[in-house]
């Protein structure tokens, strides 16, 4: 079984791989303080909730917040004995190296959902990741991933009005019941949503006439569903883009012979 594990700067997400299918997505919230040990009680517990009889026998680690790998490789070290697999790092290869300028780190999560896409719905891609950033990614020909664009994420925008303006209350994300607010939670939202569905259709025509060809778009991400309300954004929504593109990646290192 394997154990994929991807990590944002907001939560992470654990979940099991059979051989066959995922048996179960768990959230926890990103903290680089948590231990390895703690880690460990947390999973065990739900483990033995859902009564499921596992025998892990290899870890893949996609992490945004890099303080909190250390203790992930020590969670997969102590407890399942198997030296994990980092997304990004020198010893985890992908199937396409991604083609950006020299010396540019390009996050682990981009780089995973650029494989699951790929593998799902060919090339000539953009994912949409509406995570605590609003990731764009452009998926070649071949696959590889060729850059993107990042915007900031709906919560920490909502946030950053909250904060920024003492009067501005924090609200909630949804759809407004129309476009003009008459009171201030209307308007915040109004703005957020509009101005979301703006934003990505905006970013998506100016990639598409850059690229000068057809691209499909995928979403992924929580929020992703809100912006996929009769609008034909998204040509498809995955919620398990990241966890599908993570084993993905783990197949390929062990058929290499990485683990």
């Amino acid at each position: 079984m394997l154990l994929c594990i991807d990590t944002g700067n907001t939560n992470t997400v654990f979940s099991i791989w059979d051989g066959e299918k995922f048996l179960a997505h768990w959230r926890i919230s990103t903290d680089h303080r948590r231990t390895a040990d703690e880690y460990f009680v947390w999973l065990s517990t739900l483990i033995a909730v859902q009564k499921f009889e596992l025998q892990i026998n290899g870890c893949i680690i996609s992490a945004t917040a890099p303080r909190v790998v250390f203790n992930l490789r020590v969670l997969c070290n102590r407890y399942f004995d198997t030296r994990p697999l980092v997304v990004g790092k020198p010893d985890c290869a992908l199937p396409v190296e991604p083609r950006v300028d020299v010396g540019t780190t390009v996050g682990p999560d981009r780089l995973v959902n650029t494989v699951a896409g790929f593998d799902r719905h060919g090339p000539d891609l953009i994912v949409v990741d509406f995570g605590t950033a609003t990731t764009f990614d452009v998926v070649d020909t071949d696959g590889a991933y060729v850059g993107g664009v990042i915007a900031p994420g709906v919560n920490l925008s909502l946030e950053a009005l909250h904060m920024g303006a003492a009067s501005l209350p924090h609200v909630d994300v949804t759809r407004p019941a129309q476009v003009v607010g008459t009171n201030t939670v209307a308007c915040l939202q109004s703005g957020i949503f509009w101005g979301y569905i703006g934003l990505v259709d905006g970013i998506v025509t100016q990639i598409r006439e850059e690229r000068q060809r057809p691209m499909k778009v995928i979403a992924t991400g929580g929020l992703a569903p809100l912006f996929d309300q009769g609008f034909d954004l998204f040509d498809a929504i995955e919620d398990d883009l990241t966890v599908h593109g993570l084993r993905l990646i783990y197949d390929y290192n062990k058929e290499m012979g990485n683990v």
